[in-house]
């Protein structure tokens, strides 16, 4: 039932069905949305002043993220990410992204070195306000993957960050400080600006190592072992987007 849920559509959507998408996490990630609990199409329109259209494309497109289980004729019920899906993200994140930061070292134009030097500047001023800080690492990470020349990879990555987001902020997870993250991203943008391919490709692996290993590691309880990316990974290591 939504009788009881405060939810709400947030503001400046490309579409109806994305600020539905936007709704539906925030009260997730709030605690308004609960996992196990089947929730009515129907009400959930109602509730947010929508028609029925764009909820249910909300929702495929939550299905496919894997973030919602659609019982037909039912309703949907959410699904969190449990610590073996964390895992498979990072496989999947690390098959992509380090080569990604490695071609956009050797590829990137000028507009676009501008373009991640403007991502990176935003991500330092934002360490006072973590809502804006994660969508400035979206940013930062998107536009290194794009400049890398793989728009499909960015949008994968894309699909593969909403789920993980459903967590909550990893430093409220962690306990790593925003400006600590900021720094982390620091070495990958210095050698995408240098031209430097391998070490760019390095610096990302490594930061994605990290990320893996430590929500994966919150989602075990801190237990220290870990099957897939958070073995390779450092045991001090940092969460991070």
């Amino acid at each position: 039932m939504l009788l009881m849920v405060r939810l709400s559509l947030p503001h400046g959507a490309p579409s109806l069905a994305d600020a539905v998408v936007g709704a539906v996490r925030a009260g997730v990630t709030a605690g308004e949305l609960l996992p196990g609990e089947t929730y009515s199409v129907y009400q959930l329109a109602e509730l947010l002043a929508v028609s029925r259209s764009p909820v249910r494309e909300a929702l495929l497109r939550l299905a496919e993220a894997g973030l919602v289980q659609i019982d037909r004729n039912r309703g949907f019920r959410v699904v969190l990410p449990q610590a073996r899906d964390i895992e498979e993200i990072f496989d999947i994140r690390l098959a992509l992204e380090p080569a990604a930061a490695r071609r956009a070292a050797e590829h990137a134009t000028d507009d676009e070195h501008v373009a991640i030097r403007a991502a990176f500047a935003d991500l330092g001023a934002a360490v006072g306000d973590e809502e804006r800080f994660w969508l400035a690492d979206q940013q930062l990470h998107d536009r290194l993957v794009r400049a890398g020349g793989n728009h499909r990879a960015a949008a994968i990555i894309e699909r593969l960050r909403a789920t993980t987001a459903l967590l909550g902020p990893p430093t409220t997870t962690a306990g790593r400080t925003l400006p600590e993250i900021r720094d982390e991203h620091e070495p990958i943008v210095a050698a995408v600006l240098a031209r430097r391919g391998e070490e760019a490709e390095r610096a990302m692996r490594a930061h994605l190592e990290h990320t893996g290993h430590l929500l994966a590691q919150t989602l075990h309880g801190g237990a220290s072992e870990a099957t897939g990316v958070s073995q390779s990974a450092h045991p001090h290591a940092a969460v991070a987007g």
